[in-house]
């Protein structure tokens, strides 16, 4: 709901003096001097005799106190307290006048004008205005016309104060709000870094581990039916290879997000390079180029479960691995040939490719997983 213009207060960013220039600073500084100078010497040159102008200091010290209280109570848009102040204001600009101190009356007056247009709600800050320039009106020796020019001034010049403090302030509460938005976007980035380092080390975990798992079942089951010492060493000797090779993967990922990876193409003949007995081929088509990291590690991923799920489900199937850098996304696509089914093919939880596939949606992606035509087929298309 739009507040009412009428009777809105001006923002205390508009009021206050925080965050104003320094030629701000120094043009208020010398307008205040210039108007209690132009008070004590209306003061002291009007007065007949030293006791006259000692009585004219006082009552501008205690206007200038009443003032300042002025100031400090429209800051806290106190609206009773401050139509106290400036009828007290006044009320010194007449007493002023009566003592027959023309040029301090004439200044309380405008004074007292300017202030409320500046920083009270409009709703009084105009009768104010009528009041303190009809009281300089009757006791001044210049024309209505005169007056009428000078009242008009002034309060054109109140106004023009109070809009360009308003815009001052409105430009500190755009401040104020662009930097708790970039603090906030700072703290999503960092929550997301967080998620995403959380997320490489869970991959990377869960594909080291379900490896070994695999190696260490085997054993298992040859220990059970009594199997040659030379197959069980075999296997444990994998499960220790694919430990060594979670630790080179954890310091791999760790290295991706510092921005230190290697080519996708070198890791994917890597990954298809170690020997397990498969046939496995590797197809580059497209052109060349990097790929954002989170992209990078998600096709690294994919590679490394799509193979994990071959040695595991069709030992010694063929495997063709395709990476495509199209115009708008990139394709990997892993499929194998079908082969006899292994004998761990019902370890496992079956989640590796369900986490891939929640991976690859987070970055706009798609990831398809099934039968094909002669084995299985895994693809992953990412944007870039």
């Amino acid at each position: 709901m739009t507040e009412n213009a009428w009777t809105r207060w001006p923002s205390k960013e508009a009021l206050g003096r925080e965050r104003r220039s320094a030629h701000r600073r120094l043009l208020a500084v010398v307008v205040r001097v210039l108007g209690l100078g132009a008070l004590l010497w209306g003061a002291v040159a009007g007065g007949q005799d030293g006791w006259r102008a000692v009585g004219a200091t006082a009552v501008v010290l205690l206007a200038v106190v009443v003032a300042w209280a002025l100031f400090r109570t429209t800051l806290t848009h106190r609206l009773r307290p401050s139509l106290g102040l400036v009828a007290a204001l006044l009320g010194l600009g007449g007493i002023a006048q009566g003592a027959g101190f023309d040029v301090p009356a004439a200044v309380l007056w405008c004074g007292c004008a300017v202030i409320a247009l500046e920083r009270l709600p409009l709703v009084v800050a105009l009768p104010v205005d009528l009041v303190a320039f009809a009281a300089y009106a009757l006791v001044s020796d210049n024309s209505w016309a005169s007056s009428a020019a000078l009242a008009a001034g002034l309060a054109l010049g109140g106004y023009v104060l109070r809009l360009d403090a308003e815009a001052r302030g409105h430009a500190q509460r755009m401040l104020a709000q662009e930097r708790a938005a970039r603090a906030a976007e700072a703290e999503s980035a960092a929550l997301a870094e967080r998620a995403r380092i959380a997320r490489e080390i869970h991959d990377v975990l869960a594909h080291s581990l379900s490896a070994q798992m695999v190696h260490l079942e085997a054993a298992r089951l040859l220990i059970e039916r009594g199997a040659e010492r030379e197959q069980i060493l075999e296997r444990v000797v994998a499960a220790r290879g694919m430990a060594r090779d979670g630790l080179a993967e954890t310091r791999q990922a760790l290295s991706a997000l510092r921005g230190e990876l290697t080519p996708l193409e070198d890791f994917l003949e890597q990954l298809v390079g170690t020997p397990d007995g498969a046939r496995t081929t590797v197809t580059l088509a497209g052109e060349r180029r990097p790929l954002p990291v989170e992209v990078s590690q998600t096709v690294r991923r994919v590679a490394q479960e799509a193979m994990t799920n071959v040695r595991k489900h069709a030992p010694g199937a063929e495997v063709r691995v395709v990476l495509d850098y199209g115009r708008h996304e990139v394709t990997l696509d892993v499929r194998d040939s079908g082969g006899a089914t292994g004998e761990l093919a019902g370890t496992g939880g079956g989640y590796g490719l369900m986490g891939m596939r929640e991976r690859a949606e987070l970055l706009g992606g798609s990831l398809r997983a099934g039968p094909g035509e002669e084995g299985f087929v895994v693809t992953l298309k990412v944007p870039v």
